[in-house]
């Protein structure tokens, strides 16, 4: 592990009904960098998140978070941690309105006029909830939902964003204004590690990349270079 080394996952192992979904996967993110995970359907990205937040146990392996191994430890635990996800499907809370459910990304904070500013800036980043602020979440669209999600999970300050298919579902506008949303949220000063099935969008964004397949990592680099490498264009670019 360097010493700007944030997120360590080594030889993850997890298992579903017997069936072994990551078989061995080793990766970093480093302090600043965004990185993303690449890879087909069911290959075994989103099962490596979840088990990176705690949702799901390992069956071999470690996770290490600031020098310090997380394994075993829940959700509520990271986020406390500075780890916050923002989960594939969104899972916002549908029977509240777009303030109660920033208030919940805030929940681990006490700081009650920073949570105010916090509130500002992410209808700053994202006019349309601002617009919609009373509105249950749970009647919002996909894209909608989405924004609501990613601005709850940065409530918390987060000094990692784990971010689970935001692109999933959604039209190519709102996959734009999503893909820029992330950009800014970088710049910022937030780590990030993306899991995305739109390769090339997610490339031409990122530091470094690694491609997933059938619970293994089979390759990764610049994510510059990977996305001019023959292979990759071949396998998840349609060329």
């Amino acid at each position: 592990m360097t010493s700007n080394t944030l997120l360590q996952v080594t030889g993850l192992q997890v298992a579903y009904g017997g069936i072994q979904a990551v078989k061995g996967v080793d990766f970093e993110v480093r302090e600043g960098e965004l990185v993303t995970l690449i890879g087909s359907n069911g290959a075994g990205k989103t099962t490596t998140m979840k088990a990176i937040t705690g949702t799901l146990p390992l069956a071999g392996g470690d996770i290490e978070y600031v020098g310090k191994s997380i394994r075993g430890q829940g959700p509520w635990d990271l986020v406390k941690q500075g780890l916050a996800m923002v989960p594939e499907g969104r899972g916002v809370f549908t029977r509240m309105s777009i303030m109660e459910n920033l208030y919940m990304g805030a929940y681990i904070r006490d700081d009650k006029q920073g949570i105010e500013d916090d509130i500002e800036k992410m209808f700053a980043i994202f006019p349309r909830l601002k617009e919609r602020r009373t509105q249950l979440a749970g009647t919002m669209s996909g894209g909608e939902q989405q924004m609501l999600a990613m601005g709850r999970a940065l409530m918390s300050r987060p000094k990692v964003l784990l971010l689970d298919e935001p692109s999933m579902g959604l039209s190519p506008l709102m996959v734009d204004k999503i893909f820029e949303v992330v950009q800014d949220v970088y710049a910022q000063g937030v780590t990030v590690l993306l899991v995305e099935q739109n390769a090339s969008r997610a490339l031409s964004i990122a530091n470094r990349g690694y491609v997933m397949e059938s619970g293994i990592i089979t390759m990764n680099g610049d994510a510059k270079q990977m996305l001019n490498d023959p292979k990759v264009r071949a396998a998840y670019l349609g060329e």
